[in-house]
């Protein structure tokens, strides 16, 4: 299982660049061109990721991705989509459904690559973010004592600043949309506007200072952490 991939997509050509590719690196690859299809294919042979398109024949990719994830046998599957750039909207849905990752066609090999073996490595995590200090250069993250340092100097985020920082910070590459940004930080039954992360966001950056940069904005998606500094705009 953990070296097995299965591919939905109906293009040929895209199929054919993906699977030479990963097979390369050591992947084992199945490839399918319906989503129904697929889905009988992941169920069959439990594989530890699926690489999904969203426009499909037989069944959609959001379909496919809904009922991957609502299959105990499979619901643990890592799942990254990829997607023509006007189906912005859809990757959100997906994300939301709980796809780990998405990338736009038309997209590079090496990239295409490096998103599989950075999910598959955070599914190998020990995701209770509660029990881990998370240290990136003079940056310190520690949940135990709740508290942010920089340098050495300590630096004061409220609460839900604080469980934003974490939540990005522990899954580094991991895109979330603003919901599931809010699932997470807030209780059950608590009413608030998806918007109001940006302006939580905005603070966070500012008073991470330096390291703010490694917060991106996905146009259309919402957040993650990366040791990369720029935006994806």
């Amino acid at each position: 299982m953990e070296n097995k991939v299965v591919i939905i997509e109906d293009e040929p050509d895209i199929c054919e660049v993906i699977s030479y590719n990963l097979r390369r690196e050591g992947f084992s690859v199945t490839s399918v061109g319906r989503g129904d299809e697929g889905l009988n294919v992941v169920r069959k042979q439990q594989p530890a990721l699926i690489i999904l398109d969203l426009m499909l024949p037989g069944m959609d990719g959001l379909s496919v991705c809904q009922q991957v994830k609502a299959d105990p046998l499979t619901k643990d599957t890592r799942i990254i989509i990829i997607s023509a750039k006007e189906e912005e909207s859809d990757v959100v849905i997906g994300l939301g459904l709980g796809a780990d990752d998405y990338i736009t066609k038309p997209f590079g090999p090496r990239e295409l690559t490096a998103r599989v073996k950075a999910v598959l490595r955070r599914s190998h995590v020990n995701m209770d973010i509660s029990k881990r200090r998370i240290v990136i250069d003079e940056l310190r993250i520690d949940p135990f004592r709740h508290e942010v340092r920089i340098s050495g100097e300590y630096v004061k985020f409220t609460s839900t600043e604080f469980k934003l920082l974490l939540q990005l910070a522990s899954q580094r590459g991991q895109a979330f949309t603003r919901q599931q940004l809010l699932d997470r930080i807030v209780g059950d039954g608590v009413v608030i506007v998806d918007r109001n992360v940006d302006v939580h966001i905005q603070s966070v950056r500012k008073k991470l200072g330096v390291y703010g940069k490694m917060i991106q904005t996905i146009r259309g998606i919402g957040y993650r952490f990366t040791d990369e500094s720029q935006s994806i705009e």
